[in-house]
């Protein structure tokens, strides 16, 4: 596609007819027009102002459910688009400060602004993904679901507590079990402090972060609330964060994060929508009119007892990324597939967990897996007296854990461990109860029941698998 058109909102025009994917990449102007190529996970302790950072930057407001207004604090995971915006030098600049801005998704691709007197023209540059993970240590495994798709992280610390908060430091955990390498620490909350106290939090962060995975990130002080820096933090998210590789042209494979019914009560049966599945790509391309399949599917026990799986097949009839209408949708940013699938099947979250892509293409079902895992050292997210956390004891052969593979989040009990040698992981095979689409080498996220809450003790990667019965015998 050598010239792009443009449609009365000022968004690029997707033509399935001229699409060639081989020629597509997550930076091409008719991509990143209508869906967001890159997620950002906003991670911190509960009330550090995450989700106001995320209205900072895109407009838009994720806590949306009434109990998690009462309670000012988030409970799903929230998503958000924005678009990252570049202005030209004007005539005689060489470098000038506030270069970028940021706006909502439906913002048209170019556009300009008067100040003093001068003209900007600003150009897309990215279009950024936010998932807005909960801060509450007893929902760390929705923070988990959303750090699955996460390709960079924003961590919050509130200027005006002390760092690290309980959750501030499981959330860097976590992020470092998923290997994220990209993060930017946002000190926010600075309008509340004095500059001196900001200088010696700051000292407090890099002390925090040292030997971690966000070591030697970046610490920019913000005011979520003022929108002071926000644009600095849409300069970083342009030219710290690289875009990963992505792959076009694999068979298509999304995990679904959210599952819903858009009908109202009361509808009439002609009027009826099929249902809604919202979630990320992780390779591959979609398209309106593909036939798709949802992966375990419809999960029943025979009267054996045995569980059997049983994959639901249906057909794409719209791709929406927050209020843009695609024709086509890659990987990257949280992605909205309507299908003709019975909303009860995706209503209130039911598919939360599910693989979709192209019939007979997608991974195995296990319920069984096989994971080579690592402890951490010491709990996080707990306190206790005169210590920073207790200590992670070994797993033991019949324990229950909670074991979130992508965004599934499944309990799981070990029947047998096998000591690693030379440092090496040690090896514990896990009996889920629920089944996972998942392959060889997918990461693990393992939680054992502390207190009356899931947390965190270790990760792991998958070395094999059991599958469940074949749907097509069962």
């Amino acid at each position: 596609m050598s010239t792009i058109e443009y449609d009365e909102a000022g968004l690029a025009i997707q033509d399935l007819t001229k699409l060639d994917v081989k020629k597509l990449t997550p930076l091409s102007p008719e991509v990143i027009s209508r869906q967001a190529t890159i997620n950002v996970g906003t991670i911190g302790h509960v009330a550090h102002g995450k989700s106001t950072v995320v209205k900072a930057l895109s407009g838009i407001q994720t806590i949306r459910f009434k109990q998690e207004k009462e309670r000012n604090i988030t409970i799903k995971l929230g998503y958000a688009n924005a678009k990252v915006y570049k202005r030209d030098l004007l005539e005689g600049e060489e470098e000038a400060i506030g270069l970028y801005c940021s706006r909502g998704s439906a913002h048209p691709d170019n556009f300009e602004t008067e100040d003093d007197g001068k003209t900007y023209q600003w150009k897309l540059v990215r279009h950024v993904s936010f998932v807005d993970c909960p801060g509450h240590d007893i929902l760390m495994a929705t923070m988990l679901n959303g750090a699955a798709v996460m390709d960079a992280a924003l961590l919050l610390v509130a200027g005006n507590e002390t760092c690290p908060q309980p959750q501030t430091s499981e959330h860097l955990a976590a992020v470092e079990i998923m290997r994220l390498k990209h993060i930017i620490i946002l000190q926010n909350k600075v309008e509340l402090i004095k500059e001196g106290q900001a200088a010696a939090q700051h000292e407090e962060i890099k002390k925090f972060v040292a030997g971690t995975v966000a070591d030697g990130a970046p610490i920019i002080p913000i005011s979520a609330v003022l929108k002071y820096n926000i644009d600095i933090i849409a300069e970083y998210l342009t030219t710290q964060v690289p875009i990963p590789p992505r792959i076009f042209v694999n068979a298509p494979q999304m995990i679904v994060i959210r599952s819903f019914d858009v009908n109202k009560p009361g509808e009439e049966v002609s009027q009826l929508s099929g249902g809604v599945a919202g979630g990320s790509i992780l390779k591959g391309v979609l398209r309106v009119g593909d036939e798709i399949e949802v992966r375990p599917g419809i999960i029943s026990k025979s009267s054996t007892g045995a569980i059997k799986c049983k994959p639901i097949r249906s057909r794409i009839l719209s791709l929406h990324a927050e209020s843009n209408d695609l024709q086509f949708a890659v990987p990257g940013g949280l992605i909205g597939v309507g299908t003709q699938l019975d909303p009860t099947l995706t209503r209130a979250d039911r598919l939360v967990g599910q693989v979709l892509g192209h019939p007979d293409k997608l991974p195995h079902v296990f319920l069984e897996i096989d994971v080579k895992y690592y402890l951490l050292r010491r709990l996080l997210g707990v306190k206790t007296d005169g210590d920073k956390g207790g200590k992670v004891m070994k797993l033991k052969k019949g324990e229950i854990l909670m074991v979130n593979i992508g965004s599934t989040a499944s309990g799981g009990r070990i029947t047998g461990i096998k000591v690693g040698e030379h440092g090496e992981g040690d090896l514990a095979k896990v009996v889920l109860t629920t089944p996972v689409c998942t392959s060889e080498g997918d990461k693990v996220a393992l939680s054992r029941r502390i207190e009356k809450h899931w947390r965190l003790i270790g990760w792991g990667e998958i070395m094999k698998g059991k599958e469940t019965i074949d749907p097509a015998s069962a």
